[in-house]
Order: C-alpha cells, then sequence, then structure tokens
C-alpha cells in the first residue's frame, strides 16, 4: 500500500479583509463582484499548508533538491474545513490534493525529489542587477505584455523575525526549521515572491493564481537579503480571463540560485 501522510486545517485570511490590500481579490467587497461567494485564502498560503505532509513522505531533502507543481481548482474560502494530502505514486514522487470537506480537490499537483521533469522549461532571467522601484509603472495588457523579455530585478530581505512570523501567522506552523535560530524561509514564501517581481514592473488589478512550479535548489536562510528576477514568457486570453506566465528565480545573497519557479496568474479577471 502507497504511503500517504495527511493534515487536517481550517482555512483563515492571512490578511485584513478591506478593498485597499494588494491583491483586494482577498477581500470580501471585491471578492464578490467578481462572483465568488466571499474573499479567496491566498494561493501560496494554501499550497504552504501541503508542506508538512510532503516533508513527512520525502524529508527534509526536499527543500534543498525537491520540485512541485501545484494546480489551483476551486476557491478556499476562510472558513473552510480542509485536509492537506499527499500519496507516494513513484519512489521519490507523490500526489498532493487539499481536499474541500466534500472531497472536491482545491488544488491537485505532484512533488517530488532531484530536479524536476519540466525543469529544463523555465528560461533563466538574464538582468539579476536589483533596480529600484519605478515611480511610474505601465499598465500591464494583453498588448503590451513583454514576452520574451525580463522584469526588474528586485532585492527583497527577509530577516529572521520575519520568517518567524511567516511560518506562524500565515502558515500556523511552529517547527524548529521555520522559526529556529537559523530557519529557513518558507516554501510559501518563496513561492509568493512571483508576484511582487510582477508588481515591481506594471500595475494590474485584482488578480488570481491558478499555478505554480517550483524547484528547490538549496537551503534558503532567513537572515539575508536575496535578488529575485524573472522572464516574461507569455499572455494570453483564456475564455475572458487575461493570464500571465512568468519564470523566475531567487538568489542568495551570495549569488547561488536557491529556487526557480514558474507562476501563472490571471491578471485581468473576466467579469462576472
Amino acid at each position: 500500500m502507497n504511503r500517504r501522510a495527511s493534515r487536517p486545517i481550517t482555512a483563515f485570511l492571512d490578511g485584513e479583509d478591506r478593498p485597499d490590500i494588494p491583491n483586494p481579490i482577498h477581500s470580501t467587497g471585491v471578492a464578490r463582484q467578481y462572483g465568488f461567494a466571499g474573499p479567496l485564502v491566498g494561493g501560496v498560503t494554501v499550497c504552504g499548508w501541503l508542506v508538512p505532509p510532503i516533508l513527512d513522505l520525502l524529508g527534509d531533502a526536499w527543500l534543498e533538491s525537491g520540485w512541485a507543481d501545484v494546480r489551483f481548482r476551486r476557491p478556499v474560502y476562510p472558513g473552510d474545513d480542509l485536509e492537506a494530502a499527499a500519496e507516494e505514486i513513484a519512489p521519490g514522487i507523490v500526489a498532493i490534493r487539499m481536499l474541500k470537506a466534500d472531497g472536491a480537490a482545491a488544488i491537485e499537483g505532484e512533488a517530488g525529489l532531484g530536479d524536476a521533469p519540466w525543469l529544463d522549461e523555465l528560461a533563466w532571467p538574464e538582468r539579476r542587477e536589483p533596480v529600484p522601484p519605478r515611480a511610474d509603472l505601465p499598465e500591464l495588457t494583453l498588448a503590451a505584455a513583454p514576452r520574451g523579455r525580463d522584469l526588474d530585478p528586485m532585492a527583497v530581505e527577509l530577516s529572521v523575525e520575519e520568517a518567524h512570523a511567516w511560518a506562524l501567522e500565515k502558515q500556523r506552523d511552529a517547527h524548529d526549521r521555520w522559526v529556529g535560530d537559523a530557519p529557513l524561509a518558507h516554501p510559501s514564501w518563496l513561492a509568493a515572491r512571483m508576484t511582487p517581481l510582477l508588481k515591481h514592473s506594471f500595475s494590474y488589478g485584482p488578480s488570481i493564481h491558478t499555478r505554480s512550479r517550483v524547484q528547490h535548489l538549496a537551503p534558503a536562510r532567513a537572515g539575508q537579503s536575496f535578488v529575485v528576477a524573472g522572464r516574461f514568457v507569455d499572455a494570453r486570453d483564456e475564455r475572458g480571463h487575461h493570464v500571465a506566465v512568468i519564470d523566475g528565480a531567487i538568489f542568495a545573497s551570495d549569488g547561488r540560485p536557491v529556487a526557480r519557479l514558474r507562476h501563472t496568474t490571471i491578471f485581468r479577471i473576466r467579469p462576472a
């Protein structure tokens, strides 16, 4: 019988419920304007709740050389009763699902050890020197999308205290690997760098994260400044949603890459 690990969790909103937050789809009023029953819980937050069962089956080696590919299938609302589940499907590979109370999957995907089968598809950004935020950001549109071009790299500081707060407040995970004296950046923190990277180059409205591919390359320790760089891969219309795909890389202060990512997001939501 295949090994299985799971964790129950009741979803919660990991920020203030007000329409002037960076992504107002996570507020009640704006989410309802687009036809949702309530504020959407952040995608990377929900993905992060899958980390404990992944580590139960794959071990801490996954944080140094492992990968995940997650697809968002259904919205998660505050108060939803969930089961984060991982099941071994092959040596070093697990199927992962975030199950709602009715058994439907809010998230489906896979995670594994070593290099991901899709790693060679990701683009390396050539621009890696961080630049300050622009005074006036251009609006992101399908016509203006810089397909095949690098985004503005950005510097991101992650203090030990910030790493502790991320794990305790967004993940409710007090394991020593996240809240000890030399904590690792939580994998959800790494995945969450892609939205700020895109917003470092462009202005756009409410957005919905639809897929993440993450390849861990080395331990990402807190208490240092990281550089986040990326390339705009594609923009397209999907049934009225305007979708962006960006590839990213996160570099430690010594220049070593600690993660590579592909982030897919709806940057213009189809009107309700």
